[in-house]
């Protein structure tokens, strides 16, 4: 019986070469398994083409994957099979705008190895007029962290010292998202990344990018922006994506090396945009969108949404409330917003949150759901908004309960990182939480409850 991977092989040699690949890194360096499963994906696209001589749009793998839809190449199953290998891949890109954990991303992209299998043989049948043959999972023994520090000490493999340096990175981004997670080792694991980088980046170009992105961050202690900008420029010239979309925004805002120049910003943007680039095409919309020019934002942005970035379907959502660029349309408004909320992003999770709170009829309204989004948003952003908007829900029994000890506490802590617009909101309502504590501490006889009370005030006098 055929392996796996021989079975992948069966349709083409690359494209198993794309999955092993996943497959061994799909452990200690998920990030990098996810980007081969993305790369997977766009490969496939190129040979569900080729038999009918299609030549593809643009190269944006979520435009490949509709052209082929639309040409009936492709079946309702496989186009959503190929879309969620090309987010999952976006997401393996940059996971800590995610708020993935270690464990998390590493479940994803071994979900994404069982949607590849999936996918192949759904496509099967296609590409070679026969069934898919059955096959078994090969125990293959997945690259680990003990072989890639050979590699990259021993060996002075600098494909090894990039990935050493990227696993470093991204679970030090990730710890330093939690809430409790401990910054000063998140630092340690950032200067190891440094390192590696530096290391790698005399031939590897992706690490060069990196490298000048830990010094402009200063992973290793202080910043050094001149640097950091140049290497990063000069990768950008080696057409690494990551890079020419960094180097765009230098341009579209200005920095330390690099003075605004908007034509120059929109070549990089568009040339990494043209790879795929999520954050290239939504910060392209933000140009369009900075010049007036409506129609050509919401084309970009949309593009970013439509690849799962979920700032950029954030963005999306705000430009169909508001018709900008497109026709109104509150239905999708809130079905992007919906889904970056579901991605974690954090404006989209407050403004979910209120839709779900104030408005009965709201989209897919799950008042657990709004309470959940409003605890994540002040967990990994402090927002005072969501603390106002919680404490209001915990006072009037949205959630299916009442709890005024926790609402004080919202609005203390409130208190004390609001501004000026955000005081006049809290202040009446610290005043009116007081009265109502006040008056049910009067009445009641419940020892529990008045203790509850009690503490309650406690929390409010001290506003």
């Amino acid at each position: 019986m055929l392996d796996d991977v021989q079975f992948v092989a069966n349709l083409a040699p690359e494209l198993a070469e794309e999955y092993r690949s996943a497959k061994r890194y799909v452990h200690d360096v998920p990030t990098q398994a996810l980007l081969h499963v993305r790369s997977f994906a766009h490969r496939l696209t190129s040979l569900l083409a080729a038999p009918h001589q299609l030549k593809f749009d643009s190269p944006n793998l979520y435009d490949r994957i509709e052209q082929l839809n639309r040409q009936r190449l492709i079946d309702v199953r496989i186009t959503r099979a190929l879309h969620r290998l090309r987010a999952d891949g976006n997401r393996g890109a940059h996971p800590e705008k995610y708020h993935l954990s270690n464990d998390a991303l590493a479940k994803l992209a071994h979900k994404a190895l069982s949607e590849v299998l999936n996918v192949v043989t759904l496509a099967y049948p296609r590409l070679t007029q026969h069934e898919a043959p059955e096959y078994q999972i090969a125990e293959e023994r997945e690259l680990d962290s003990r072989e890639l520090s050979y590699r990259a000490v021993m060996e002075d493999d600098h494909q090894a010292q990039y990935l050493l340096g990227i696993a470093f990175k991204n679970r030090a981004l990730m710890q330093k998202a939690e809430q409790d997670g401990d910054v000063a080792a998140a630092d340690r694991l950032l200067a190891k990344a440094a390192y590696w980088f530096e290391q790698a980046s005399e031939t590897e170009a992706q690490a060069k990018f990196e490298y000048g992105v830990s010094l402009l961050h200063g992973y290793r202690g202080s910043t050094q922006p001149e640097q950091g900008e140049q290497l990063i420029a000069a990768a950008a010239e080696q057409e690494i994506a990551d890079a020419m979309a960094l180097l765009g925004y230098f341009y579209m805002v200005g920095s330390h090396c690099f003075e605004v120049d908007l034509v120059k910003a929109q070549s990089y943007l568009q040339a990494a945009a043209a790879e795929d680039q999520t954050e290239a095409m939504a910060n392209l919309g933000v140009l369009f969108y900075q010049q007036q020019q409506l129609e050509q934002a919401f084309h970009w942005i949309a593009q970013a949404a439509r690849s799962g970035y979920p700032h950029a379907q954030y963005h999306l959502s705000l430009m169909l409330a508001r018709g900008e660029g497109c026709s109104a349309d509150s239905v999708a408004s809130e079905q992007w917003l919906a889904e970056a909320a579901e991605q974690g992003q954090l404006d989209a999770m407050l403004a979910r949150a209120q839709h779900m709170l104030n408005d009965e009829h709201s989209f897919g309204s799950d008042l657990s759901q709004a309470e959940q989004y409003l605890r994540e948003v002040i967990r990994y952003d402090q927002r005072v908004a969501a603390m106002i908007e919680l404490a209001i829900a915990l006072t009037d029994g949205s959630f299916g309960r009442i709890d005024v000890v926790e609402a004080a506490a919202w609005l203390k802590m409130a208190k004390g990182r609001a501004d000026d617009n955000e005081l006049a909101v809290i202040t009446p309502l610290i005043d009116s939480l007081l009265q109502q504590t006040q008056s049910v501490l009067q009445v009641t006889g419940n020892a529990d409850e008045r203790k509850s009370l009690q503490r309650a005030l406690e929390l409010l006098s001290e506003c």
